[in-house]
């Protein structure tokens, strides 16, 4: 693993947190990520969750107020993945083609875009045509936060605005990453049984 990061270039200095596990089936929630690395405080998916303290109080077990997150991360634009967003309002915004903070519109590519030295988004396509997934190198390997898996589960996605694409990057995680947060489950540790 050390190698794969060495060869993106990517430090192992980034820290996670998994903030609120999502689900879907009858009802829905987004898994809420939070990584944090030198002064980047960022929130991943913000979206929905039957309640807004399902967010900020495990922020607050880690001693951090809202306005102390400095990047909020969307691996999509879907509501549910984006729809607590405003809980944040010092925070810089990204998502597959610009960042967002204030009235500041900053065009730029999602792919290869770092926050930090060990933090790195990466466009994955397939659940929508503007998929991204963030990269954190961590001291145990490289974390993705994606929208690539609803659940490790998921052997397609009913959703997908281009399957083979979705399939595509998910070979690419799985030859990368040590861990995997997908969009709706819980964190799972990449095998060849994963589709």
């Amino acid at each position: 693993m050390i190698a794969i990061l060495a060869r993106m270039n990517l430090g192992t200095s980034a820290t996670y947190t998994i903030l609120h596990e999502g689900y879907g089936d009858d009802a829905v929630a987004a898994t809420v990520g939070y990584l944090e690395d030198g002064d980047v405080r960022a929130v991943i998916d913000p979206g929905m969750v039957r309640h807004r303290s399902l967010i900020l109080n495990p922020l607050r077990d880690l001693g951090l107020k809202p306005e102390d997150v400095t990047d909020v991360i969307f691996s999509h634009h879907h509501p549910d993945h984006t729809l607590n967003a405003a809980l944040f309002p010092d925070a810089r915004f990204h998502d597959h083609w610009a960042i967002y903070q204030g009235d500041r519109w900053t065009w730029r590519d999602a792919e290869g875009y770092r926050l930090t030295g060990s933090i790195m988004l990466t466009r994955t396509p397939g659940h929508t045509n503007e998929d991204i997934t963030t990269l954190a190198g961590t001291s145990g390997g490289l974390v993705a936060f994606t929208h690539a898996w609803n659940t490790a589960a998921s052997p397609g996605d009913r959703h997908a605005a281009d399957l083979q694409a979705l399939h595509a990057g998910r070979r690419r995680l799985l030859c990368l990453a040590t861990t995997i947060v997908p969009g709706h489950g819980p964190a799972f540790t990449p095998a060849e049984a994963h589709p």
